[in-house]
């Protein structure tokens, strides 16, 4: 008796057809049972964020305050919560300038922040004041929570806060002979400077790369001393926005130091 062995080539066009269609709706139907289960799972009781725990620098805020302020806008459970929306959260919280947030398995979070480090008070158009933190960058926070207030201020057009904390770096350092410091430090729209320090003097520094304001500035401590000496009075005010010298107030008296053919 002969046999015959059916392959799945020798098989009808339509039987083909109908195997391969069944085992694709088996392959979808296992694929949606398994997606339905995950989702499930993933809605049990088991995973909703159950605590939030906080490292880093936190010194700003007391714990129930970051909490407080971020954790209504966090929304979904271990599996669906958005980190990229729960860092924004944590990052609006006054004096938190980053916040790292990460899963921890099953139901937890783990924020890591970094505060802002106040270095200059920045005033805006309408006077009103706002803080510079190390980096150079303007943030909102309640400038009578700072301890330090000696902080200088800083004003200028935006984006240039960065710039002007680097310059006020730059230069207190060389204003160390004359034993005074700079209190503030603005730029105009066209990007002259003016300084003014806690003497009470004014200075005019002009315009130019900050290595040229540096150097103008050093050529100027380097030889005011000797002008204040001869006259024995205090400096009220300086230009130093000539290509040769510079023009110095003291009190009652106005003198220039070096031709002044031109002005920056």
């Amino acid at each position: 008796m002969a046999t015959a062995t059916l392959t799945p080539s020798s098989l009808p066009g339509d039987v083909r057809l109908m195997n391969a269609t069944a085992a694709l709706l088996a392959l979808v139907g296992s694929a949606a049972l398994a997606a339905a289960l995950l989702v499930w799972v993933a809605k049990q009781p088991t995973f909703a964020i159950r605590s939030i725990r906080l490292d880093g620098e936190i010194t700003r805020n007391s714990i129930s305050t970051i909490r407080a302020n971020a954790t209504p806008h966090l929304a979904g459970h271990f599996f669906s919560i958005d980190l990229g929306e729960a860092r924004r959260a944590f990052e609006a919280v006054p004096w938190v300038r980053h916040a790292v947030v990460r899963r921890v398995w099953p139901n937890r979070l783990m924020v890591t922040l970094e505060e802002h480090h106040p270095a200059a008070l920045w005033e805006t158009d309408g006077g009103a004041e706002k803080l510079v933190n190390s980096f150079g960058e303007v943030f909102q926070a309640n400038p009578g929570d700072v301890e330090d207030e000696a902080l200088p201020t800083l004003t200028g057009p935006d984006g240039s806060s960065a710039r002007l904390l680097t310059l006020l770096q730059r230069l207190q350092p060389v204003l160390v002979p004359l034993d005074a410091a700079i209190e503030r430090l603005e730029m105009s729209g066209r990007g002259s400077l003016r300084a003014e320090l806690d003497s009470g003097a004014e200075i005019e520094i002009g315009r130019g790369s900050d290595d040229e304001i540096v150097e103008r500035m050093q050529r100027f401590v380097g030889t005011v001393g000797q002008v204040i000496a001869q006259h024995q009075r205090p400096l009220v005010h300086a230009d130093l926005r000539h290509n040769d010298g510079y023009a110095v107030r003291l009190k009652g008296i106005t003198t220039t130091v070096s031709p002044t053919p031109g002005r920056k």
